[in-house]
């Protein structure tokens, strides 16, 4: 699916365009019984049904435009529904998946910058950018982005996994993860956060990949890295509880399509690898 990002709205557009309309973690989309859910496709009149609030513009798919836009509570005609966005995967087309996760921070940005951060004035969103520009003292805010590193940290034929106090999912098992301080480098993040939730020292970090993680304005990024000494150890206010897994005997883990989901994949066919070959 072709969509190209951009700040600028056209003069003309479509008669009807996509609209990623969010009331807090949930999107709302369109009912299908025997179809995957669809983004709402809205025309002025089903939109002004709807009473959205802030639109503001993404950019097109083919001939469609988007916007993100913001919604107040309440009922909402048939047949749409709101749906969690962390849920929204496997029911919808990959593509609006990914997008809907760009228009959520999108949107954020454009709900919590609404006044200037630093005299409070209410600011106006430039036309040109995605940015927030204060008229009375000039502070400019753009779209945040949190970065946070996530490891798989290997010992042995084993991989560290462990459930996390703020997990949704009480029993699911993931690999560590943690945002990054001010005026550290990704590679020593790793370290510390490891060292702080599991009390272990490791070696050899290395990049694994990334993600955009729209949940709320993270940026996932990954490596592997191998156990160096220490016990398992965990902080009881970051962790309910941790081990070794061997990849014929995983516990429940996240799906592919996150970039931890990415990490485990890999663990399992670099084993499977080993023991082909062995």
């Amino acid at each position: 699916m072709e969509f190209i990002k951009t700040a600028i709205e056209p003069v003309t557009a479509s008669e009807k365009a996509y609209y990623f309309i969010f009331l807090k973690n949930d999107i709302l989309v369109k009912e299908s019984a025997t179809t995957l859910a669809e983004i709402p496709c809205l025309g002025e009149k089903s939109l002004a049904a709807l009473a959205v609030t802030e639109p503001c513009f993404l950019g097109r798919i083919k001939e469609r435009v988007c916007y993100c836009a913001q919604i107040l509570p309440g009922k909402v005609p048939e047949p749409y529904k709101f749906i969690n966005l962390r849920s929204l995967y496997g029911k919808i087309e990959n593509g609006f998946w990914r997008i809907a996760g760009y228009a959520r921070q999108i949107n954020d940005w454009n709900m919590n910058f609404t006044f200037c951060g630093r005299c409070g004035a209410k600011t106006q969103r430039k036309k040109d950018e995605y940015a927030r520009a204060c008229p009375r003292c000039r502070l400019v805010s753009y779209p945040r982005i949190s970065p946070a590193i996530i490891t798989a940290v290997i010992k042995d034929d084993k991989i560290l996994l462990a459930r996390g106090i703020n997990f949704p999912n009480k029993k699911m098992f993931s690999v560590l993860a943690g945002f990054v301080e001010p005026g550290e480098a990704l590679e020593s993040c790793v370290a510390r956060e490891v060292f702080e939730e599991a009390g272990i020292m490791i070696k050899q970090i290395r990049y694994f990949n990334s993600q955009s993680w729209p949940f709320p304005d993270s940026l996932m990024i990954g490596f592997t890295a191998v156990y160096d000494s220490g016990r398992l150890s965990i902080n009881p206010r970051e962790l309910i509880e941790a081990d070794w897994f061997t990849a014929d005997n995983l516990p429940l883990v996240p799906g592919k399509q996150t970039i931890a989901g990415e990490l485990i994949d890999w663990f399992v066919r670099q084993q499977l690898m080993k023991n082909s070959t062995s």
